[in-house]
């Protein structure tokens, strides 16, 4: 019997690593593709055996390279899941915002995932495979990010068209938008100020940010057969931000007796 395959880009992150780990779960490999070489590396030798966990070099928004990365994939077993993971934000507002950022950001955010879907489009219809793509809720509001969180919007709707136009295949198409995640990237923040996590817990009704735990767990549910009726979603993993925010509904309810 052919080895079930997983693609995560971005591999070599925080969320990505933690991806990588939990779809070991139910995988029997898992491709890590990052355009960090040494990074992946690193990332396969810490989580696992290597007959497990691949390293792969590509740069995502380069159509050869994401040529390459299916190439690969095939030669370890059947695909079963893609998850598009690798991301990154520049500029914090519009103003900051040039031209440049604003392609750049779309390129690796929106157009990447375009790029790696098609290259294994036909490997997923094989298998009846799943996609699931890491947005953001940035992408479903307004959070600072301008150009990063247009292109998450967009993604968000790349990941409904998947969903429609190739359901009669059999391939299932979902999003997870995490909010902030606690990363090595905010742990530099929380060096600069110890505050920061405090500060941004009081935005969120868990009272706690999410753990890139949290976000390989959702990873794993939408791509596994308990979701098999599931497809067109975006799940946010963000520990109640996006449902609203409790001060601010307080606010509005102590007004409304005057």
């Amino acid at each position: 019997m052919s080895k079930s395959v997983a693609i995560v880009t971005g591999a070599a992150g925080d969320i990505g690593r933690a991806i990588a780990k939990r779809l070991a779960d139910d995988h029997d490999v898992i491709l890590l593709v990052d355009i960090d070489e040494a990074a992946a590396q690193k990332a396969a030798q810490t989580l696992g055996p290597a007959e497990r966990f691949v390293a792969f070099k590509a740069d995502i928004t380069r159509e050869i390279d994401t040529a390459e990365m299916a190439k690969a994939a095939s030669g370890l077993g059947t695909l079963r899941t893609l998850v598009n993971n690798a991301g990154a934000a520049c500029a914090v507002s519009l103003h900051d915002t040039t031209p440049e950022i604003w392609r750049a950001d779309n390129v690796l955010n929106l157009e990447a995932a375009f790029l790696c879907f098609r290259a294994v489009e036909d490997m997923l219809k094989a298998s009846k495979g799943s996609v699931i793509n890491i947005a953001s809720v940035n992408g479903m509001a307004v959070f600072g990010h301008p150009a990063y969180s247009a292109a998450k919007a967009g993604l968000l709707h790349f990941t409904r068209l998947v969903a429609v136009e190739y359901g009669k295949f059999g391939i299932r198409s979902n999003a997870v938008a995490p909010g902030t995640v606690r990363t090595q990237a905010w742990e530099v923040r929380a060096a600069a100020n110890p505050n920061v996590f405090e500060e941004a817990k009081r935005w969120y009704a868990l009272r706690r940010v999410v753990d890139p735990v949290d976000v390989a767990n959702a990873v794993s549910f939408l791509a596994s057969p308990l979701a098999s009726a599931i497809t067109g979603v975006c799940l946010p993993v963000d520990c109640g931000l996006t449902a609203g925010q409790a001060e601010l509904a307080h606010t509005f309810t102590q007004s409304d007796h005057y």
